[in-house]
């Protein structure tokens, strides 16, 4: 039986970096998967895959929409579907190599099974298939990191070829004629604007009054007057009561916010109203390990369970659904094992929709704001006002700042634009220092570029006075 300083279980972004520093503080490391690839949900079937259709996508749908009016003539263009999935299966599996190679480059052992609880320091490993003999790992520390699936409502259950989830959404045969979707949260949104780039009518059904809820509302209502020019028609405020196929056909059965019944009609539905902690079989119970009314494991601030030794991370315990999220958090217990004294502010945490235009977030949103009392200020500066978004086509979209009304600190930044899922990283920075509008305002931005809307919607949130509006 082999022994370990510390056993992770669950090889996504929160487990492998995990394992990785683990390894680089001096700490025998174990890392334990399910499957015979590495990168769990996020590099398999989640944000790697999504965002190589998302960017094939968005390139047709320029090629198609844009490129005569920069002077670029194209006769014949079409969509080559099976060269799409082909490229995107590609980027999965280099980038799952890169995580085979972090681990063979420090020397943590890889077990391949399914990982559970023999008791506290005990783990089998069998393999999924019912072949081969089961391994058992001795351990001091365990770490869990098995991440989360897709769920799903009941009147909604997934068949895996008409009525999908998320994982089927990125190896479909075909461009579905007619998407029906199931939820305006990112999941929903970033794969249907896949598919209406391709030429699919996509219709989207959510129970809220709005597209991304969880965000800044006014996020919402620009991301949904963008997706909208694409084709992509919303329903919202509608209750879903069951989904039904027949044959090809699949038909939603909701009610909207009149109480009225109506039906939705297409030839493929993807539910996307969530995903929940993936915890089965993992012998929790052996262990002792608690587990709250929703599904994930309790632990304390330092991410602790109630059983010595066993820590868990990432989409398994409270907190957003990200994978930098979980990263952040295996690098947390990492340290704290080695003696270290880490730390995380959750509330700076960033995050971001990759349609296009892109939105990203971070920190309070107005609506947090006001429900807490607190006396703020707001500045904006659109993109469309930019010579960088004018020589790009690149026109839609805006930040937007939050700052203390007394104070001036930054309290929360909203953007929805080009490229912001990497330009947030500014205000993420300026906020961990606990910048003000000001500080942002008198940084000299590069010009011209896409990052001078932050410039400028520090401007008007610290006295008004936008220079190029």
């Amino acid at each position: 039986m082999s022994t370990y300083d510390v056993t992770v279980i669950g090889s996504g972004p929160g487990g492998y970096v995990a394992a990785i520093r683990c390894a680089q503080l001096g700490l025998k490391t174990a890392i334990i998967e399910r499957y015979n690839t590495l990168g769990g949900t996020c590099l398999n079937v989640g944000c790697i895959p999504s965002k190589a259709l998302l960017d094939s996508s968005e390139h047709y749908h320029n090629a198609h929409k844009n490129f005569a009016k920069h002077g670029i003539e194209l006769d014949n263009l079409r969509p080559n579907f099976e060269q799409m999935i082909k490229r995107k299966n590609e980027v999965v599996s280099q980038t799952c190599d890169g995580v085979k190679y972090l681990m063979d480059k420090n020397k943590i052992d890889v077990f391949t099974g399914h990982g559970s609880f023999k008791d506290r320091n005990t783990i089998e490993v069998n393999a999924i298939d019912g072949k081969g003999d089961t391994q058992t790992i001795s351990t001091k520390n365990t770490i869990i990191a098995t991440g989360s699936k897709p769920f799903s409502f009941p009147g909604m259950d997934i068949d895996k070829e008409r009525i999908i989830s998320s994982t089927e959404a990125l190896v479909l045969k075909e461009i579905p004629k007619k998407l029906l979707i199931i939820g305006a949260g990112v999941i929903g949104l970033e794969l249907g604007s896949v598919y209406a780039r391709l030429g699919s009518e996509v219709e989207v059904i959510e129970y809220a009054d709005g597209i991304i809820s969880f965000m800044d509302k006014s996020m919402g209502k620009e991301l949904q007057k963008s997706l909208k020019k694409l084709g992509m028609k919303f329903h919202l405020s509608h209750k879903v009561k069951n989904v039904e196929r027949k044959g090809d056909k699949v038909t939603v059965n909701a009610d909207n916010k009149k109480g009225e019944a109506v039906t939705f009609e297409g030839d493929y539905c993807l539910v996307a109203v969530g995903r929940k902690p993936y915890t089965d079989k993992l012998g929790l119970d052996k262990a002792g390990v608690k587990m709250d009314d929703r599904g994930r494991i309790e632990t304390d601030t330092h991410l602790k369970t109630n059983v010595e030794g066993i820590y868990a991370i990432g989409d398994v315990v409270k907190g957003a659904m990200l994978a930098h999220k979980a990263e952040e958090e295996g690098v947390y217990v990492a340290e704290m094992l080695a003696g270290q004294k880490p730390h995380i502010n959750y509330n700076l945490i960033p995050g971001v929709v990759y349609t296009w235009p892109e939105v990203a977030a971070v920190g309070a949103t107005e609506e947090e704001l006001k429900a807490s009392g607190k006396k703020y200020k707001v500045g904006s500066f659109p993109f469309k006002a930019l010579g960088r978004s004018r020589a790009s086509m690149d026109l839609e979209g805006l930040v937007k700042i939050l700052a203390d009304e007394e104070t001036d600190e930054v309290l929360g930044v909203h953007m929805i634009g080009p490229r912001v899922a990497d330009i947030i990283m500014e205000a993420v920075v300026a906020m961990e220092y606990r910048a003000s509008a000001e500080d942002i305002s008198r940084i000299c931005h590069a010009h011209p570029t896409f990052t001078e809307a932050v410039k400028e919607a520090a401007l008007d949130a610290t006295a008004k006075r936008p220079l190029h509006l």
